[in-house]
């Protein structure tokens, strides 16, 4: 290990290699196909290559073959050793020296819990999200939503669908994530992106660090054909969050630290909506 750390500093050294390892760590657990990477980042294929092939040698990221495509994700393994590694030996031993409080238990006081659900339009999916938890546990959490880049109007099909399934669609309203940075906005617990494309880009470091989880679903809202098609494919992203809205209401918050905490964040954002039913 003392060989390795030097060359995995190194790497992640390189201000485009870091920001390929952060993208990851904001997908994670996804599995990114590398083009979308390149895409996101603005990066050219021939290069993006040279920086994934680094990445994998010092196992700080994995690869993955599905069909004709490489996908990539944060090898957590790796990480958890590299940053064990440095807390041990440049604290010696006393991570409380060198790590922020929040990385314990994570304080959770008799009080509601604030959530924040962001996707890039704030149109179908986080709406969705916001619905969903304020109706499943209104009495612990207070729900909230976002999009990167909004527009002026929810989408009429997820409207139409809260309606039928009897969720208050008055208090909803498309916001833009900057609204959530001002001085008076509230403070976190928890921050969720519920889209692949809002995870990929930078969000404000958010105060108090909230415990964050990527919970991906196929956006509705670009699905063509028919009306009756349309409509399926926003059920389909409804049932999916709902299923997993309900996993993580169960979870003992209370009772977890962050680590743990963290951990069934994350299981919950990688199991297949139907096998959290």
């Amino acid at each position: 290990m003392e060989k390795e750390i030097p060359s995995q500093l190194s790497t992640l050294g390189h201000p485009q290699r870091l920001a390929i390892f952060r993208l990851l760590m904001r997908r994670y657990p996804d599995r990114v196909p590398a083009g979308e990477i390149a895409s996101t980042l603005g990066i050219k294929a021939s290069t993006m290559s040279t920086y994934l092939s680094a990445l994998t040698r010092d196992q700080l990221v994995e690869q993955q073959r599905a069909g004709t495509s490489l996908l990539y994700a944060i090898n957590m393994i790796t990480m958890q050793r590299l940053f064990g590694y440095l807390f041990s030996d440049c604290c010696r031993g006393r991570p409380d020296i060198c790590m922020s409080s929040s990385t314990g238990a994570v304080p959770m006081p008799d009080r509601k819990f604030s959530v924040l659900f962001i996707c890039v339009g704030n149109s179908a999916r986080s709406i969705f999200a916001e619905s969903l938890l304020r109706s499943a546990a209104g009495d612990r959490f207070i729900a909230y939503s976002a999009g990167t880049r909004p527009g002026t109007q929810l989408n009429p099909f997820a409207v139409q669908l809260l309606q039928d399934k009897g969720h208050d669609t008055s208090v909803l309203r498309s916001k833009d994530v900057s609204e959530f940075s001002r001085p008076d906005a509230p403070q976190f617990d928890f921050v969720f992106t519920v889209c692949d494309q809002a995870a990929n880009e930078e969000c404000p470091a958010w105060e108090g660090q909230p415990v964050s989880g990527h919970w991906g679903m196929p956006d509705p809202v670009k699905v063509v054909g028919t009306n009756a098609e349309k409509a399926l494919a926003f059920q389909q992203a409804y049932g999916g969050l709902k299923h997993r809205i309900e996993a993580f209401v169960a979870l003992p918050i209370e009772t977890l630290d962050r680590i743990a905490l963290q951990k069934a964040v994350d299981d919950i954002g990688r199991a297949s909506p139907e096998t959290l039913a």
